[in-house]
């Protein structure tokens, strides 16, 4: 079936002209109709303009347009519904945004449009991004491909799971804290964040501008390191993204990872692993071995207090961001009698509750009186959890870590607990706070009936993505996870 197709598996076949992207996009629409019901990965999305685009795609293949031009040519993509393409909803899962409809491409888009990809679909999220599990979207509760009982991870949950119910191709997320890794993990793709700089931000809907990074969900490392290099680059409407050139990031997928030295983190063999994910872990340090990695021990003494500092910049930064939602401007508004008035019907009425409690959070440790106690220290925490992996990095060139303490949990399990809801994001926060780039890999299953897949990361220094893909493609071609599907029916 074309849409289980991986991206290098589809241009292939486009390049032979054994099958047309039309077709391939047609296959794409046919699984949302038959499976989307149950999984509910899509907000929104356009068959027309998808089969529109396609044929384009079909008639520039046809031209003699190559894929080593347009790498992503007749290649159908979902976006996750926070970043912007021109005349499609943009509602970042809330009902502040319901309805509006993006005016403009974000970078990334104008990108992946050159590169020839069709682009359709609005993937759901935790409202702006904020969650775990999304289940916080104001719109609809996303399932998990391998047991629709239970949590697809967020907030990209919809990228995740449309690209392992095979909806999709590949599909675009962003990663605050882990948003992008954590639901790769829970539904056994592959999940990419680079380093902060690596991509331009332009056209994301901010939530904490100092964390946020787009990537991409996909089903094996390749098809990553394919998206990474169209993504990739400077951007003059984004003055965070770093003036680095892009690197070749598939051609350096050799298998040869003999004398990469691979840490394993002290702080982080914690008591409250998953007995599957502590086994998938050992399993993968004892994998790496037998390809030649070598494995050292290093510390990351700053790792409790890392989620803390996180919740406080995050927050803060998402109280400063979330301002521009006033109901003056655009989006939802509740007309009150004075200015006051409208402020807080519509903000109100327009956001939910993890939204607002991280408003309210955010806007009290900005607060005069807290800002030092509060703020400035966490900063302060943060320089110092960069410094550890500064001084992790001067020993290994990548670390090997969990995703998270658990694999995909119930639905409404922790929807009451914010606190244990957070908790699950305690390895992966300290990428962002630090700037690094992130892949999480297949590791496993659970065992019983329904398997649950068991997440890796790997962990690389700023800018080093062509060593992370390297190791992850080495693991992954060597063993048999990232093959495996969801026992979904049509």
């Amino acid at each position: 079936m074309l849409n289980q197709l991986t991206i290098s598996e589809l241009t292939a076949k486009l390049a032979r002209r054994e099958v047309s992207a039309r077709a391939a996009t047609q296959a794409c629409l046919d699984r949302i109709q038959s499976v989307d019901g149950l999984i509910r990965a899509f907000i929104s999305y356009d068959a027309a303009d998808a089969l529109a685009q396609a044929g384009e795609a079909d008639r520039a293949l046809a031209a003699g347009q190559t894929h080593a031009q347009r790498p992503l040519l007749g290649v159908p993509l979902a976006v996750k519904d926070a970043i912007a393409v021109k005349g499609q909803p943009l509602t970042c899962g809330s009902r502040m945004l319901e309805g509006y409809i993006s005016p403009y491409d974000a970078t990334v888009i104008e990108k992946l449009k050159a590169a020839g990809a069709v682009i359709f679909g609005r993937l759901n999220l935790d409202e702006f991004a904020m969650g775990s599990s999304t289940e916080n979207s104001a719109f609809q509760v996303t399932r998990n491909p391998w047991d629709p009982s239970r949590v697809p991870g967020g907030s990209s949950g919809g990228s995740a799971a449309a690209v392992a119910a095979d909806e999709c191709i590949v599909a675009l997320g962003s990663d605050t804290g882990g948003s992008i890794r954590q639901p790769a993990s829970f539904c056994g793709c592959v999940g990419l964040k680079p380093s902060y700089g690596r991509v331009s931000r332009y056209g994301l809907a901010a939530y904490a501008s100092s964390l946020d990074q787009i990537g991409c969900l996909a089903k094996d490392t390749r098809d990553a390191a394919t998206v990474l290099g169209v993504i990739s680059g400077p951007d003059p409407r984004d003055s965070t993204s770093a003036p680095l050139p892009v690197g070749n990031y598939a051609a350096g997928l050799t298998g040869d990872i003999k004398g990469l030295k691979l840490g394993l983190v002290k702080e982080y063999r914690v008591g409250g692993l998953e007995p599957a994910v502590r086994q998938a872990l050992e399993a993968a340090e004892r994998q790496f071995t037998r390809l030649g990695a070598e494995l050292v021990e290093v510390s990351l003494p700053h790792t409790d207090y890392a989620i803390a500092a996180y919740y406080i910049i995050a927050t803060a930064e998402a109280s400063a961001n979330l301002a521009r939602f006033d109901g003056i401007r655009y989006g939802l508004r509740v007309s009150g009698s004075d200015p006051t008035e409208l402020y807080c019907r519509t903000r109100g009425a327009g956001f939910g509750p993890e939204v607002k409690r991280r408003i309210i959070l955010g806007t009290y440790v900005l607060s005069s009186g807290y800002y030092d106690a509060y703020y400035l220290r966490a900063q302060k925490v943060r320089t110092l959890v960069r410094q550890d992996f500064q001084a992790a990095f001067d020993k290994v060139d990548a670390i090997l870590a969990p995703t998270t303490p658990t694999t995909a949990f119930p639905a409404g399990e922790k929807t009451a607990d914010p606190l244990q809801m957070y908790l699950m994001d305690i390895f992966t926060i300290s990428c962002n706070l630090a700037g690094l780039c992130g892949l999480a890999l297949p590791g496993g299953f659970t065992e019983g009936n329904p398997r649950r897949p068991v997440g890796l990361q790997l962990l690389g220094k700023p800018f080093g993505e062509e060593t992370l893909l390297r190791l992850g493609h080495a693991y992954e071609q060597s063993t048999e996870w990232h093959q495996q599907k969801p026992p979904l029916a049509g």
